[in-house]
């Protein structure tokens, strides 16, 4: 789901570019208002079981992969401002840690996953919760994702690149089953987390440090052991890429690019590793922010 460099022209991505920081300026105005002293570590713990679960991809067919993108998961969990700034955190990381989706295309990734896949995901759960608690949780994953892709896909088509019937069909038919995959995943999880803590869905604020080290525990599984059964097939954006014969630009070279730990040896521990440190980072990276937004918050 995440665009590399040399995928969009400059006129997009620049423009994404610069649009993408007061949006991320209202997206932290909001989640100042909903960031309390005893929710930070929930936004760390979030962020990094997110980026852990963005690492496993599983099959969708025709030799591509998926991945949990995890924006309606954040939004149901951390209300869509906080899920907005912890997404954006995520995704920073990634690019400049992990060569994870461009450093100039940075812009454009943060508006579709971090901006609007968090709101899309969250108005369904938002308007459907009270009523149809499972279909809201389902389609809120499902439409986050789509949203995500679709975005990618129109500026693909704005940076000039055109697509054939049958590729554009091909994509949207993998991204769809993404999409179903995304929201049953969601489903599970919300799930999970309303058994350790039943008010936490309702109310962040009442996550309690139980809650807190079971998650990040998972977390740390899904990184140790995932990485052994995740399928190495290349990603929707990837997949589409190849069929477009569009070739991916590096210009800044990340520490652990393509998630290898140096100094680690095998595949397996490489990954693992990086991981691990990965994990670390971001949960530093989203409790930092949250602590300061609640710091302002009280002033």
């Amino acid at each position: 789901m995440h665009i590399p460099d040399g995928f969009l022209s400059p006129a997009v991505w620049a423009t994404l570019d610069v649009a993408a920081l007061p949006a991320v300026g209202w997206t932290a105005r909001r989640a100042q208002r909903e960031t309390e002293e005893r929710s930070i570590p929930l936004m760390g713990v979030m962020g990094a079981f997110v980026f852990a679960a963005q690492m496993i991809n599983f099959p969708v067919g025709l030799g591509t992969s998926g991945h949990l993108v995890g924006g309606a998961l954040l939004a149901i969990a951390l209300g869509p401002g906080a899920a907005s700034i912890v997404m954006t955190a995520i995704l920073v990381i990634q690019a400049f840690v992990f060569q994870d989706g461009g450093i100039m295309a940075l812009g454009a990734n943060v508006f579709n996953m971090a901006i609007f896949g968090v709101l899309a995901g969250y108005f369904p759960y938002r308007l459907l919760a009270r009523n149809s608690p499972a279909l809201a949780v389902f389609l809120a994953g499902a439409v986050s994702l789509l949203t995500s892709a679709l975005l990618a896909l129109t500026e693909l088509y704005l940076s000039g690149i055109r697509m054939p019937t049958r590729v554009l069909w091909i994509s949207l038919t993998l991204f769809l089953a993404s999409a179903v995959i995304e929201g049953a995943i969601t489903v599970v999880a919300v799930r999970s987390i309303g058994r350790l803590n039943p008010l936490w869905i309702r109310d962040p604020r009442t996550s309690d440090s139980r809650a807190w080290f079971v998650l990040a525990a998972a977390a740390v599984i899904l990184v140790v052991f995932g990485v052994l059964i995740a399928s190495a097939a290349p990603d929707g954006i990837e997949h589409l890429a190849a069929q477009l014969g569009l070739a991916q630009q590096t210009n800044v070279h990340a520490p652990l690019a393509d998630y290898n730990l140096p100094g680690t040896s095998g595949p397996w521990a490489r990954r693992a590793g990086a991981g691990l440190a990965g994990m670390l980072l971001i949960f530093a990276a989203c409790a930092l922010t949250g602590r300061l937004f609640a710091r302002q918050r009280s002033a």
